[in-house]
C-alpha cells in the first residue's frame, strides 16, 4: 500500500553557515565540524546548550561518530542522528531533522557535515570504502570512482547523444560562477576550449570533470517556523523531500537514479513543478550526474538533457541558474560535507544572503543529492525544495 507522506510544513532553516574550503589541511575533522557548528550557531545568536538536536555526516571523523562527537564538543542533544551517506548526506539528514521538529523530539536541530584533506585522506578513505569495491574493483588494479564513472559517461554519450563540449558547458559555467564564491577552491576562469584540452584521466573522462577532494565543513538549523519566528530570523521554508536507497538495482548501468521512483510525490507534496523553480542545486560529482538529475527531476525527458542546456544560461544571471556556489566540481567537494554545498548554498538563496552568487528573485530551489558510489552506482538519492520564508 502507498500513502502520501505527510507534509512539511511549519520546518524552518536557519543559519547557513560554510567554513570555506581548502585543498589540504592538518587539522581533523572535528575541528571542520566543530567550525562550521560555532559558525552557524554564532548566525542564530544561539549557544551550544540552545541545541537538543544533531546530526552529523562525515567519512573522516573515524573513529568517532556522532556519539562521540558529542563528548568532544560538550553537547547533550535529546535527538541524534549520524549519517552517512556522502552526497545525500544533507537531503537526508534534513528529512530526519524536520520530522523530529514536527514530532517534538527536538526544538533546534544542528545539521552539520565536515572532513579533513591530509595528503594520504582520499586514498585512506577509498582503501575501505565499501565490501563491494573492495571485492569487486580493487583486484583489478583500481579504487575510486573515477574508472566507474568513465564507463557511465561513455555509456550515456553512446546512448544519448551527448558530447564532452555539453559536459563542458556545465564545468565552465559552474566555474563562471565560483569566481563570485569567495570560499570555492578554484579562483581562475575555465574556457570551453581549456576544458576540450585538458589532459585525460579516465577515457572520456579528462581533469576538468572531476572533482577537487578538500576540507571543508557546512551546517544549518532546523528548527520550527514560530521559533524562527521569535528569535527574528531569516528563514527558509521546506516544501518537499524524498530519499530513495538502492533504486533500480535491476539496471546493468546507472543512467537514473532513485529520483525518478518518488518524484510525482516531490511535485504533489510541494505544489509546484519543475516550471516554478528559480535554481538548481545538483550533486555534481562528475557531469554526467548532473545532467542525469536534470531529467530524472522532470527538467526535460529522459536523454534531452545535453540538448536542454545548449539553449541554456547555467550561470547566476542566467535563464538556468545551475549550482550557483560553483558546485564540488569548482568550489570543491569536502568529503561528506560536499553533500551539503548544494543545500547550504540554496538556503542562502532563497533567504536573500547568498552575497556574490546571490540569484535576482531567487524564491523556490530545488537541491538534490547523490552519493555512496558502491562498486557500480550510487545507493543513496534524495531531492528536497526549498522556499521563500522570512529574507535577511
Amino acid at each position: 500500500m502507498t500513502r502520501r507522506p505527510r507534509d512539511y510544513s511549519g520546518v524552518a532553516l536557519v543559519a547557513p553557515f560554510t567554513t570555506p574550503y581548502r585543498r589540504y589541511s592538518t587539522e581533523t575533522a572535528h575541528w571542520w565540524i566543530a567550525t562550521a557548528l560555532r559558525g552557524s550557531l554564532a548566525m542564530a545568536g544561539l549557544k551550544p546548550a540552545d541545541l537538543d538536536g544533531l546530526t552529523v555526516s562525515s567519512f573522516t571523523l573515524f573513529p568517532d561518530t556522532a556519539v562521540g562527537l558529542t563528548q568532544h564538543l560538550g553537547l547533550s542533544p535529546r535527538w541524534l542522528d549520524h549519517v552517512p551517506m556522502g552526497g545525500a548526506s544533507a537531503g537526508v539528514a534534513l528529512r530526519r531533522a524536520a520530522r523530529a521538529v514536527q514530532a517534538g523530539d527536538a526544538s533546534i536541530v544542528a545539521c552539520v557535515a565536515g572532513d579533513t584533506n591530509q595528503i594520504d585522506s582520499f586514498r585512506s578513505l577509498l582503501s575501505s570504502f565499501s565490501r563491494f569495491a573492495m571485492d569487486a574493483s580493487y583486484p583489478y588494479g583500481y579504487g575510486g570512482p573515477n574508472a566507474n564513472f568513465a564507463l557511465l559517461t561513455d555509456r550515456y554519450m553512446r546512448d544519448y547523444g551527448a558530447t564532452r563540449e555539453d559536459f563542458g558547458r556545465i564545468c565552465v559555467a559552474q566555474r563562471e560562477n565560483a569566481l563570485k564564491n569567495p570560499g570555492a577552491v578554484m579562483k581562475t576562469p575555465l574556457t570551453l576550449d581549456q576544458y576540450l584540452d585538458a589532459r585525460p584521466i579516465a577515457d572520456p573522462i579528462a581533469l576538468f570533470d572531476c572533482v577537487m577532494p578538500c576540507a571543508g565543513g557546512e551546517c544549518f538549523l532546523v528548527m520550527g517556523e514560530d521559533e524562527a519566528l521569535r528569535r527574528n530570523l531569516p528563514y527558509a521554508r521546506l516544501d518537499a523531500a524524498i530519499e530513495r536507497h538502492n533504486a533500480h538495482a535491476e539496471d546493468p548501468i546507472q543512467l537514473r537514479g532513485g529520483w525518478t521512483v518518488d518524484i510525482d510525490t516531490l511535485w504533489d507534496m510541494a505544489g509546484c513543478g519543475p516550471e516554478d523553480i528559480d535554481l538548481l542545486q545538483t550533486y555534481d560529482d562528475y557531469p554526467v550526474i548532473a545532467l542525469m538529475q536534470i531529467e530524472d527531476l522532470g527538467f526535460c525527458p529522459k536523454g534531452e538533457a545535453a540538448a536542454f542546456i545548449r539553449s541554456r544560461d547555467l550561470t547566476i544571471t542566467g535563464d538556468f541558474p545551475h549550482n550557483t556556489s560553483g558546485g564540488q566540481l569548482s568550489a570543491g567537494q569536502a568529503g561528506a560535507a560536499g553533500g551539503f554545498i548544494g543545500l547550504v548554498e540554496a538556503i542562502r538563496q532563497v533567504t536573500g544572503q547568498a552575497g556574490g552568487t546571490q540569484v535576482p528573485g531567487a524564491k523556490r530551489a530545488l537541491v538534490s543529492g547523490f552519493g555512496m558510489i558502491n562498486y557500480d552506482r550510487g545507493l543513496c538519492s534524495c531531492v528536497t525544495i526549498l522556499s521563500e520564508g522570512v529574507r535577511a
